[in-house]
C-alpha cells in the first residue's frame, strides 16, 4: 500500500542521462533518448512504485547556453524544477571536472536550499579506480546529501539510488493513479516519439529545428487499432526535402521507426501518416511555441 511520496528533480547538462534513467525506473519509454543534445525540452514527469513509496521523477531538459526563445523556454523549466520538490539529484559524466554548467546548476541548487544528490552516471565506461577522484572533486565543491555512482544503461547501482530517493520521501496518499508511468497525454508521447526518430535519423541542425503535431489520434470501434496523423515542421524548404528524402525514403524510414515504437508504448497496431510543412523561426516565435505545447 502506497502511503508516502518523494519528488525528484533530475537535472544536468545535455546527454549525462537523465532520460535513460528515468525510463529505466518507470519500465516505460516516458521520455524520448538519443545522442543528440537538447532532446528532452519539457520537463515530464516519470511515475512508479518503489515499496511503499510512489516516486515522481522530473526529467528536465539539459541544461545549456540558450541560443532561440526555445531554448530559453528549456532553461526556464530546469530552474523552476528545483523548486518545490521534495530533493534534487545533479547527474554528471563520470569525469573529474566540474564544468560550467556544474557550476552553475550547484549554484542554482544551493540558493534553493533543495537537498541534492549527487549521480555520477556512466560509471560502466570508466575504470573502478577512476570513480574516487570524482566523488572527492564534488565532495569538496558541495554538501551532497548523498553521491551514488550507477550506470543507467547497464541498470548498475539504481537499487541503491532508490533507497536514497527513498529517505526524501514524505507521508501522504499517492499523486497519480495506479499504473500511470508518466503525466503526458498519449498524443504528446506520440509526438516525442517522431521526434525522436527524427533526431536519430536526421544529421546537423536539421531536427533540432523541427517539432511535431499530432493531428488526428482515433481509436477504431471494436479494433485494437489507432490512427494517427502527424505534421513534421521544420524551418528551412531544403530541410523539408532532406527530412522527405529521394523518392520519400527518409520520411517513410521515420515512420516506420516511430510505428513500431508507438505500437509498443500504446499496446495496439497503430496506422501512422506523416506530413512536412515549413514554418520559418518557429523556435523564435511565442504563438508557435506555444502551438507545439512548449508555453503553457
Amino acid at each position: 500500500m502506497i502511503n508516502k511520496t518523494a519528488m525528484i528533480a533530475i537535472i544536468g547538462r545535455p546527454n549525462v542521462g537523465k532520460s535513460t534513467l528515468t525510463n529505466l525506473l518507470t519500465g516505460d519509454k516516458v521520455a524520448i533518448v538519443t545522442p543528440k543534445p537538447q532532446t528532452t525540452r519539457n520537463r515530464i514527469f516519470g511515475v512508479f512504485t518503489f515499496g511503499d513509496t510512489q516516486m515522481i521523477l522530473l526529467d528536465t531538459p539539459g541544461f545549456h547556453k540558450a541560443k532561440t526563445r526555445l531554448g530559453d523556454y528549456m532553461v526556464g523549466v530546469v530552474k523552476e524544477s528545483v523548486a518545490d520538490v521534495d530533493a534534487v539529484a545533479l547527474v554528471v559524466e563520470p569525469i573529474a571536472n566540474i564544468g560550467t554548467q556544474e557550476e552553475m546548476l550547484i549554484e542554482h541548487i544551493s540558493k534553493s536550499g533543495v537537498p541534492a544528490i549527487l549521480i555520477i552516471n556512466k560509471i560502466d565506461t570508466i575504470q573502478v579506480d577512476m570513480v574516487l577522484p570524482i566523488i572527492e572533486l564534488y565532495s569538496n565543491r558541495f554538501n551532497f546529501d548523498a553521491i551514488v555512482p550507477i550506470s543507467a544503461r547497464k541498470d548498475m547501482g539504481v537499487t541503491g539510488l532508490l533507497e536514497v530517493f527513498d529517505k526524501h520521501s514524505k507521508k501522504g496518499p499517492q499523486l497519480f493513479p495506479d499504473g500511470m508511468t508518466t503525466d503526458q497525454p498519449e498524443k504528446q508521447v506520440i509526438a516525442e516519439i517522431i521526434r525522436e526518430k527524427l533526431l536519430i535519423c536526421m544529421d546537423r541542425e536539421i531536427p533540432h529545428g523541427t517539432a511535431v503535431e499530432i493531428t488526428k489520434f482515433s481509436e477504431r470501434e471494436g479494433e485494437d487499432i489507432i490512427d494517427v496523423d502527424a505534421t513534421i515542421y521544420c524551418e528551412k524548404t531544403s530541410h523539408k526535402g532532406m527530412i522527405i528524402g529521394k523518392n520519400g525514403a527518409m520520411l517513410k524510414r521515420i515512420g516506420q521507426m516511430a510505428r513500431e515504437d508507438i505500437e509498443r508504448f500504446m499496446g495496439v497496431k497503430c496506422f501512422l501518416q506523416t506530413w512536412v510543412k515549413v514554418k520559418e523561426n518557429w523556435r523564435d516565435s511565442q504563438m508557435m511555441m506555444k502551438n507545439f505545447g512548449y508555453i503553457k
